[in-house]
């Protein structure tokens, strides 16, 4: 896989950036530390220094008590549920290079670990241990706490962490929302004195999305929207899914639809009518599910308009969920160049052609997404 070049300048533009930091300069825009670490990760840096921690203090990795350990693991079954088969895939995906994925809680507590652990090696094994706390105020700042801060997909290579002990590691994170639209814990892959690899940002953001999809889809409902833009055919992990109970009641959404139809956190006891979203009668979107897999365009009362798939509880599962799974074993069975390949595609398809922002994006140069597809230079 492509790495962002030369790896001595960008370590040498993140050691700038800790001292400019770790010096007390907090008024700094990202462009004036040299552009060696993002806002967010400084600002993680910053709030590490004013719980009174010190880079170069020794980090315990401790795990929470057995009595905690208990209420969180209760606490988060249908996310380690809604991740196993997630998780199994994603493992074998990275197992060529010598990464491994770890499972939190929305605290920073690990829940679940999978992929190749060498339990020989100390500074895997004190890390990829289910109970361990690493949240912010126990390890500092890490993919794990800068993904849960920000709910944003993020990268962090080596010095961007904020303890001496964890600069041997190079993790991507991104946060994993429940059906209720509230951030439920996080993904992370990480390796330890390993090349960087930025593109695994966009591979743990597909893999949480793909977990938050899982995790809907088992919850009780009625009816499955897959949603989509006009021009867009629903039918992938990229869709909007929105379930409704008999009555037209929403009772669970995934972070794109509640991007698409601008939809709150779900709130305790109180929930939202179909009605109150699209503007034609609710009881049509059940109609629409007897025609076994059509889609039809949706106005919305934002005065917008969506590509919109209906399916019955009975048929959403059988139909949807082994032809996503099916396509992520496929994936994951090819050689790394050709999930790398796939990746960039992806990429591209997401920046809508523009080969710079999915460049960008991955971490690598225009010139290597170029090489890649096997398309000419403009």
């Amino acid at each position: 896989m492509p790495t962002i070049a030369p790896s001595s300048d960008r370590l040498a533009r993140i050691a700038q950036a800790r001292e400019l930091v770790f010096q007390g300069q907090n008024s700094l825009s990202s462009a004036g530390w040299g552009a060696g670490v993002s806002a967010g990760i400084a600002q993680s840096w910053q709030r590490c220094l004013a719980m009174g921690l010190q880079p170069n203090q020794a980090v315990g990795f401790d795990a929470v008590s057995a009595q905690q350990m208990r209420r969180v693991q209760e606490a988060s079954r249908p996310l380690v549920q809604a991740a196993q088969p997630v998780l199994v895939e994603l493992a074998r995906a990275i197992a060529d290079i010598r990464y491994f994925a770890i499972l939190t809680n929305a605290q920073g507590i690990v829940v679940d670990v999978h992929g190749p652990v060498d339990r020989q090696d100390r500074r895997a094994d004190v890390i990829a241990r289910v109970g361990v706390d690493l949240s912010e105020k126990a390890v500092g700042t890490t993919a794990i706490s800068a993904a849960l801060s920000e709910l944003q997909p993020v990268w962090l290579h080596r010095g961007e962490h904020f303890f001496q002990d964890t600069g041997i590691y190079s993790c991507a994170g991104a946060p994993v929302f429940g059906p209720d639209g509230l951030c439920a814990g996080m993904l992370d892959l990480t390796g330890i004195e390993t090349t960087e690899r930025p593109a695994l940002k966009h591979l743990v953001r597909r893999s949480a999305r793909s977990i938050e999809n899982s995790w809907l889809l088992s919850t009780a409902h009625a009816l499955v929207l897959r949603l989509n833009w006009p021009g867009n055919q629903p039918g992938d992990d990229s869709d909007g899914l929105l379930t409704l109970d008999t009555e037209g009641h929403i009772v669970g959404a995934n972070p794109t639809a509640r991007q698409m139809l601008s939809l709150s956190p779900a709130s305790l006891g109180e929930t939202l009518h179909a009605s109150e979203v699209f503007a034609s009668p609710w009881e049509n979107l059940f109609d629409a599910a007897n025609r076994q897999g059509q889609s039809q365009e949706l106005p919305l009362w934002s005065g917008l308009r969506l590509q919109t798939q209906a399916l019955r509880a009975g048929t959403s599962a059988p139909a949807l969920q082994p032809q996503a799974t099916a396509h992520r074993i496929s994936a994951a069975a090819k050689p790394l160049k050709d999930r790398q390949t796939e990746m960039i595609h992806e990429a591209v398809n997401q920046a809508r052609g523009n080969v710079a922002e999915a460049a960008r994006a991955l971490g690598i140069s225009r010139a290597t997404v170029y090489r890649k597809l096997g398309a000419p230079k403009s």
